[in-house]
């Protein structure tokens, strides 16, 4: 095999992306090999402090309501409906606050506390996670 046509197959490789080749010609076998460069070094910042390190501690001025499953949100009982809950409005504990729908199963989600909507934090129609966060009601 030549020496051109090794580098012909060498950077048919790089441009490729491949790490090993082998080719086989009458009497004669070559086997390239190359390493991929490394990924960029990252840099951390390392906290000074353990309470650098906690989440900050969450306020206290409003409830954050949290989706229990994963689902589709749906803020009123029905498409043409008036929804649940709006920005401004009162709620008391028990009363429902939006719908989410996980497996043809729709799972009342209810206010755990007393207290005003005062944000909506996903559409109506949206896929929520375990953990999105729904609405905040003020105290």
């Amino acid at each position: 095999m030549k020496e051109t046509d090794i580098r012909q197959y060498a950077e048919l490789m790089k441009e490729l992306g491949l790490t090993g080749l082998e080719i086989t010609e009458e009497n004669s076998k070559v086997r390239l090999e190359r390493s991929v460069p490394a990924a960029k070094e990252t840099v951390y910042a390392v906290p000074e402090t353990v309470d650098a390190m906690l989440p900050p501690p969450e306020r206290k001025d409003y409830i954050s309501v949290k989706s229990p499953i994963v689902g589709v949100f749906y803020a009123a009982p029905a498409e043409n409906a008036a929804p649940y809950v709006s920005i401004g409005d009162s709620v008391t504990k028990g009363q429902i606050l939006c719908i989410v729908e996980a497996m043809k199963l729709l799972n009342e989600i209810l206010a755990e506390e007393d207290g005003v909507i005062s944000e909506v934090c996903v559409a109506n129609g949206q896929i929520v996670e375990y953990g999105t966060e729904l609405f905040r009601i003020r105290r």
